[in-house]
């Protein structure tokens, strides 16, 4: 499917209603992830509960959506982009009405858990659509636009679940949730084109079970290991080493399987990493992960520790972060489609890392002002970091590996975030307070970055000019009318 309109250069209209529509069925789950991480200590005290159980609240949802993504890479070839995205909204929808209506905290974490399976099929799945519906020319701009949704989620989300527990009762955190689910799933019902399953087109295609039940679990073990870290204060803790051990066991088991595999096709193809670019890409991404949750979570602390906000003055104060990567994505999108991701994303790694270097001077009397324009400065950096990266991973891949490609980039990105708040929640602990803990933090995002800009050279260079007469043609309608069931 072609991205462009006749005449080469700007978004054809049913790609750009395409976009919106998924971009907000794929904001519905980054949302109300950030939403109900907020809420544990009043879900701790309505439930009458701990606060370690009341976390499993989040932590449940969490796996579930890391656990699923390996299945839905094989899932949307087999029944079809379209028909797999209303499914995943169903899912979640239906997660979420229960969540809202949940009688205490094991159903609770039993329906959230069920929300994340359909968070789990939702998330790929943006990547995917999107990168299909954009093609190579455009992987850049499309992943900008995307990119609003990545930078804004986790800045929205805290003020989001603050205003409304400040407002509303908890529920209506996951219940609000339900009436934009049901306006997202009858607008793709009538925008998403209705695209045959690549059965259809290459035969029966086959589940690889083994590798499934050895990386959902695996992936799943590491990120648990990640979270206990931080809760428990240390990697040391059982809490931390069993699932770590258990995770890095099945995915060593997992890439013998994938690498002796010669009938069945892998969940995913190790042989992906052998391509510079597209390990250039993904690593970049986990460590651009990884910074970006290190100051959505230091900065919170700060500011409600140094100067004592509110949870929800807190999230305010962070916004600045999100809103700058939102503003500069889709620009630096766009610029990365006409002379590549190189230069973008060694400027924006640049600016980021002198933003992190002025957290490093902050003090316990440094004004709110100095420390909102410095966020502002570092989202709209991360922003030029991370469009043109993802657009360059998309303009190395072909088309059947889109799928992988993309379920890669978003496992990789969770685990970067997962090790950013663990190794965030450390720094904290072992500080002399919380000032020392900004400072520290921030140290190692430095390092971070010096990292990141080691790796760009290894980036995919600019695109190959594209001649005259080869432009696209418009999108054409499917055979199916808009409003046919997939």
């Amino acid at each position: 499917m072609s991205s462009l309109s006749p005449d080469g250069d700007r978004l054809d209209p049913r790609l750009l209603a395409l976009i919106g529509v998924v971009l907000l069925g794929g904001l519905l789950g980054i949302l109300n992830s950030t939403m109900a991480a907020v809420a544990t200590d009043t879900l701790a005290v309505s439930f009458d509960t701990s606060l370690s159980t009341a976390g499993w609240t989040s932590t449940g949802f969490l796996l579930a959506v890391t656990a699923t993504i390996p299945f839905t890479t094989w899932a949307v070839d087999r029944y079809g982009g379209k028909r797999l995205w209303l499914i995943g909204l169903g899912l979640f929808v239906t997660g979420s009405l229960a969540s809202g209506l949940a009688w205490n905290v094991g159903s609770l974490i039993a329906f959230r858990t069920f929300q994340g399976i359909g968070a789990g099929v939702l998330d790929p799945l943006v990547l995917i659509l999107l990168a299909r519906a954009a093609g190579p020319r455009r992987a850049g701009r499309v992943m900008g636009l995307m990119g609003v949704v990545l930078a804004l989620g986790p800045a929205l989300g805290p003020v989001s679940g603050g205003a409304v527990l400040e407002a509303l009762s908890w529920r209506w955190m996951f219940l609000l949730s339900v009436p934009v689910g049901l306006v997202a799933l009858l607008l793709a019902r009538r925008v998403l084109p209705t695209d045959p399953p690549a059965v259809e087109r290459q035969g029966h295609i086959r589940l690889d079970v083994l590798g499934l039940a050895l990386l959902a679990p695996g992936f799943a073990g590491l990120v648990l290991a990640l979270s206990q870290t931080a809760e428990q204060g240390g990697i040391a803790a059982w809490q931390a080493l069993l699932p770590l051990f258990l995770g890095v066991t099945l995915m060593l088991g997992y890439a013998a399987h994938a690498l002796r595999a010669k009938t069945a096709q892998p969940l995913i193809d190790l042989r992906l990493f052998s391509s510079r670019g597209f390990t250039a890409s993904v690593t970049i991404m986990g460590l651009s992960g990884l910074v970006n949750f290190a100051a959505f979570f230091a900065l919170p602390l700060y500011f409600q520790q140094a100067h004592g906000h509110s949870v929800l003055a807190a999230g305010l104060l962070m916004a600045p972060v999100g809103i700058g990567g939102s503003l500069s994505m889709p620009i630096a999108g766009r610029f990365s489609d006409r002379i590549g991701s190189r230069k973008l994303a060694t400027g924006g790694t640049l600016l980021a890392a002198l933003c992190t270097l002025a957290f490093t001077r902050v003090d316990a009397d440094t004004h709110e002002l100095r420390l909102s324009a410095t966020a502002l400065l570092l989202g709209v950096a991360l922003g030029f970091l991370a469009a043109p990266t993802m657009g360059s991973l998309y303009r190395a891949l072909p088309e059947h590996q889109v799928a992988q490609g993309s379920s890669v980039l978003y496992m990789l990105n969770q685990l970067g975030a997962a090790l950013g708040v663990a190794v965030v929640t450390l720094i904290f602990q072992t500080s002399g307070g919380v000032v020392e803990g900004f400072q520290h933090t921030f140290w190692f995002t430095v390092v971070v970055f010096l990292v990141i800009l080691l790796s760009i050279p290894l980036l995919p260079g600019p695109p190959a000019p594209q001649p005259p007469d080869s432009a696209p043609k418009a999108v054409e309608p499917g055979p199916a009318e808009a409003g046919t069931r997939a």
